[in-house]
């Protein structure tokens, strides 16, 4: 194992209050009832940061992810304090990419200037449909006029890149409301889009109670159209489920999925961090629930050491889900490991039609991409 090369650093910050949890939702989210503690959750924010500051060594943070739960029920002078605190802890890039997670509801929306105000340069809207029977078959509380508004309001509030979530594969949705649906989206133009399939998951309402989704020959359908349309519209599909317009790239899920560092603050937020004068890997997890994050003394919770055995699946679930892959150095650069001990696994997809392999790149090829999991599996 070569020694570790130090890569860039972001920052995630979790807010986990939501106005109600949705039925698809697994994410470390909580109905809020009344005021938000902001100002003790902030504190303890900047507390929390403050703990993590060696795990930094030095980097400044190429970008900042503020997500949730709903991020944009803070007010914006709890946002100031959240990163004024943030700036005055560790430097930031000239061009921090500084990501704020926000639901179209017209409270928000209201906020997106003060917002910008505060240092966000990125908002990624949670529309997840412009269809009203769609967005109340997910139980969203917002409907598809609020939503334009919200988008209208987000690009006159100066801020410099707006991403579009928006989910496909929908209760009763046809490849025509998808495609009409996107097209919605597309009109609007964004500089980003996240269009993605609903899945069910575990510890869901819907896992619970399923709805009745598309099957798989119209969820192929719609994948289709959907991509047809997006790279007609000039979006570049740089991630399984990301399409950006020249230039617009999301820079904190791409150190992600490059195996970057990030610092992860908040209530069940995640990090990794590389540590490199003792050759290692870390995943860091603080206190899940709200209330203990904050009564704690200490909010990590147990992190994990990430072994040998554990770096090629931990690098190949990230780097190869970029349509570009990755670059073969950058694997040694990141891991300390060399490509030599997985030759055999890389050369038998290659033979499968799985990846594309060369001096310069790995990546997936397009039926890699259809059944990525699959390939992921191989070096886990």
């Amino acid at each position: 194992m070569s020694a570790l090369q130090l890569p860039p650093l972001s920052l995630y910050i979790h807010i986990p209050w939501c106005e109600r949890k949705c039925p698809y939702c697994d994410f470390n989210s909580h109905e809020y009832g009344g005021a938000l503690p902001e100002t003790e959750y902030v504190d303890t924010l900047l507390a929390d940061l403050e703990t993590d500051l060696p795990l930094a060594q030095g980097r400044p943070l190429v970008s900042i992810f503020i997500g949730g739960g709903t991020p944009s029920l803070l007010s914006t002078p709890a946002m100031q304090s959240l990163l004024d605190g943030v700036r005055a802890r560790l430097p930031l890039a000239d061009d921090c990419e500084i990501t704020l997670e926000a639901n179209p509801g017209s409270a928000e929306a209201d906020k997106f200037a003060g917002f910008v105000t505060a240092g966000v340069n990125r908002i990624s809207l949670g529309v997840q449909s412009f269809d009203d029977n769609c967005l109340q078959a997910l139980g969203r509380v917002h409907d598809a006029a609020q939503a334009r508004r919200a988008v209208a309001q987000a690009q006159a509030s100066g801020i410099a890149s707006l991403n579009i979530d928006l989910m496909h594969g929908l209760p009763g949705q046809t490849t025509e409301n998808a495609s009409a649906d996107l097209q919605q989206a597309l009109d609007c133009d964004p500089a980003h889009l996240s269009w993605y399939q609903l899945t069910i998951e575990r510890n869901t309402a819907f896992y619970k109670r399923p709805p009745e989704l598309p099957v798989e020959d119209d969820l192929g359908s719609i994948q289709a159209a959907g991509e047809a349309l997006l790279s007609a519209a000039g979006y570049q599909n740089y991630e399984v489920s990301a399409y950006a317009q020249a230039g617009y790239r999301c820079r904190h899920n791409l150190n992600y999925w490059e195996f970057g560092d990030y610092l992860g603050i908040g209530a069940g937020a995640h990090g990794k961090l590389t540590v490199a004068d003792c050759g290692e890997i870390r995943r860091t997890v603080k206190k899940r629930q709200p209330a203990e994050y904050l009564a704690a003394d200490d909010v990590h919770a147990n992190g994990q050491l990430l072994t040998r055995e554990d770096l090629p699946g931990d690098f190949m679930l990230n780097a190869l889900r970029l349509s570009d892959g990755f670059a073969p150095d950058l694997y040694q650069a990141r891991t300390g490991l060399t490509l030599d001990t997985l030759s055999a696994t890389l050369e038998g997809l290659a033979e499968k039609g799985l990846l594309e392999i060369s001096a310069e790149r790995i990546l997936p090829t397009a039926l890699g991409r259809r059944y990525l999991d699959s390939v992921v599996s191989e070096f886990l």
